[in-house]
């Protein structure tokens, strides 16, 4: 069990304020001088040594991200140097994830501070931190707390005494699922629709206002400045090979307490449950799944889930991935068709209609899995479903259509007995009626 001497966010649950005084009693900002005079490349070395991954999902390794940054600005047509750009994405958007808001509103410095810290080695002009529509009051005590950073001069112009000057902007979407993909992104901050763009180029090459760009999760670079301060070795001291650090998990759903907890990365699933949530609602012979990782992964059964580390690759073992690790927690009192059949129609719901496999085929396979939910369905619709999936996903520009695919395809690998066990007894109840 991660001791709190080793949490990163101490006030992930906002029993101390926000503010920037108490934010630099916890320790924040704390010499962020002292760190930025290391250079650069330093510390883009220490963040790849740290064995930092992506926060966000994809779990890609952060120091490698920011070293894609060019070293030397390219020019313009005019023969301009180009600024670069750091975007964080807050546009937490993914059903069951629910971390990144609390960083927003109860630790706002610390993202703010990493924001610093990342810019400089990536050798930025600004960061832009996109949040979620949705989130008022983490954007007004965001906003604020850009504002008090801005008039203890620890940002802006030689910010933190450093001699570089740095901006920050807050960027509010309106509450679209698919901004949260980083080019859609990089669309809504210029004012445009939020559809994901064709890569190559990738942001790092041409991004925001087509300059070079990289957009990192708020978690990822949250962290940035303690790893800075406590060093590497001690970051990758927790979790296993190639899944190192410490991670904010958010359980919900079917356990005794439900929480957001900061732990050591590859803690079995069993004793997350069990030390943070206090256990299973009804016991653990109720369990029935696991989403460990956002809406977007599929499922995994109780019996495969148990004993499971949750991190990237315990989880890809199973068939399932980390994801954000928005863990939604399924008894057996869970409808599981209608689950995946609800989560299906919010994908339908957020396609951004660009992709014909993704437009066309999410409000197919949502209408489809209504069908299997009731049972009024024949059993070779069940192969047909998964081979439209097959379809969808890997054919599409961004992840949504893979994402829409995975939760349908994780319930037909697990539950296919109970699909055939609904067709069956809808045909029953029919052929009674009609005698």
């Amino acid at each position: 069990m991660l001791a709190d001497k080793d949490r990163i966010f101490t006030n992930v649950y906002g029993y101390q304020p926000w503010n920037l005084a108490a934010a630099q009693a916890r320790g924040d900002w704390d010499n962020t001088k002292d760190i930025l005079a290391k250079g650069p490349d330093a510390i883009v070395e220490e963040i790849k040594a740290s064995g930092l991954r992506g926060r966000g999902g994809a779990g890609f390794p952060t120091g490698m991200k920011w070293s894609f940054m060019p070293k030397e600005p390219p020019m313009d047509h005019n023969g301009n140097p180009k600024p670069s750009f750091l975007v964080i994405n807050g546009d937490e958007s993914e059903p069951g994830s629910c971390k990144d808001r609390e960083i927003l509103r109860h630790d706002p410095h610390k993202l703010i501070e990493g924001a610093l810290v990342a810019g400089f080695a990536m050798r930025a002009r600004a960061a832009y931190i996109y949040v979620r529509g949705e989130f008022i009051r983490e954007a007004e005590t965001l906003s604020a707390a850009v504002a008090e950073a801005y008039e203890a001069g620890l940002i802006g112009k030689n910010a933190a005494g450093s001699g570089y000057d740095f901006d920050v902007f807050v960027h509010r979407g309106a509450g679209a699922y698919i901004c949260g993909e980083e080019t859609a992104m990089i669309e809504s901050l210029e004012g445009k629709k939020g559809q994901p763009r064709l890569k190559p180029p990738f942001p790092a090459g041409a991004g925001l206002y087509g300059c070079p760009t990289t957009v990192n999760n708020v978690e990822s670079i949250a962290v940035a400045p303690t790893i800075m301060r406590r060093g590497a070795s001690w970051f990758s001291s927790f979790g296993r090979e190639n899944n190192k650090g410490t991670k904010l998990f958010q359980i919900s759903g079917h356990v005794e307490k439900p929480c957001v907890v900061e732990e050591a990365m590859s803690i079995p699933f069993r004793e997350l449950i069990e030390k943070h949530c206090g256990g299973i609602s009804g016991g653990w012979d109720n369990l029935l799944a696991v989403i460990p990782g956002g809406s977007s992964v599929p499922l995994v059964p109780a019996e495969q889930i148990m004993d499971a580390p949750m991190d990237f690759d315990g989880l890809k073992e199973v068939g399932s991935g980390l994801g954000t690790a928005g863990v939604i927690v399924m008894d057996k009192s869970t409808d599981v068709v209608r689950a995946i059949s609800r989560i299906s129609h919010f994908y339908m719901h957020e396609s951004c209609g660009q992709c014909t496999p993704c437009r066309e085929g999410t409000g197919w396979m949502w209408r489809v899995m209504e069908r299997l939910r009731t049972g009024d369905a024949d059993v070779e619709e069940i192969d047909m479903l998964h081979e439209v999936t097959k379809q969808v996903e890997g054919h599409t520009i961004c992840a949504l259509g893979d994402a829409a695919a995975w939760p349908i395809q994780g319930l037909i690998r697990h539950f296919r007995p109970e699909l055939e066990r609904r067709i069956a007894e809808h045909a029953a109840t029919m052929k009674e009626a009609a005698e």
